[in-house]
């Protein structure tokens, strides 16, 4: 009998923040943050491109229209942020969870993430085209059209989660787990899915869209 195939499971971060120093400050580009927690801040607009974030708590962060393209976050902790066009393009998030944030239109583009959880909270119109994904997982959290054409995602897991509109145009998938999505709609890149586990009534919802996609004609 042939073996029953399996996906490897993400693997989580692990995270022990060391006491924390509380921070009032504002962002900066380069700057290093290093062992501090930002809670409450409003950095709406500000400008933190390269800044490096170790060890550190950002809770209830405004992050409208700020600027963190090649922001690196590592060892670190975001909670409830809520941000509209927030700009983490380029950026590298590693060791990192992600707890109950409200982003809209925020740009992940050429984006690094490796063992990150994101969890809770909801993004609309998320960019990650070109990012690169290991080890991730999107865990009761909302994702109205997300867009991950171009992506790479390895090992990467969806549980109990919601996902509409989503654009899977030209990704790479390895040891995807789609499963654990509740509502699962793809707009484009259904054909992507292939190196990804679905279920049997996922695969009946999404029949519609595979036989548009193969110019199938379905009659009774």
């Amino acid at each position: 009998m042939a073996k029953k195939k399996t996906t490897t499971r993400a693997r989580r971060p692990e995270l022990r923040l060391p006491p924390l120093r509380e921070y009032v400050g504002g962002l900066e580009p380069d700057g290093d943050y290093d062992g501090l927690e930002l809670a409450g801040l409003d950095l709406t607009g500000q400008s933190g491109e390269g800044a490096r974030f170790l060890d550190c708590a950002l809770r209830d962060c405004g992050l409208d229209e700020a600027r963190l393209t090649r922001a690196r976050f590592l060892d670190s902790t975001l909670t409830g942020v809520r941000g509209v066009g927030t700009d983490l393009s380029g950026a590298q998030f590693r060791d990192v969870e992600l707890v109950e944030a409200r982003l809209g239109g925020a740009q992940l583009h050429g984006a690094v993430l490796e063992r990150v959880v994101v969890r809770g909270g909801k993004s609309d119109y998320l960019n990650l085209r070109a990012a690169r994904l290991k080890d991730v997982v999107f865990e009761g959290c909302v994702l109205g059209e997300p867009d991950f054409g171009g992506a790479v995602l390895e090992r990467v897991e969806f549980v109990d989660c919601v996902m509409v509109g989503a654009d899977f145009s030209g990704v790479r998938m390895k040891d995807v787990d789609l499963r654990g999505v509740r509502r699962l709609d793809v707009a484009r890149g259904v054909d992507a899915l292939a190196g990804a586990r679905i279920s049997t009534t996922q695969l009946l919802d999404l029949a519609p869209t595979l036989a548009a996609h193969f110019g199938l004609h379905v009659e009774d």
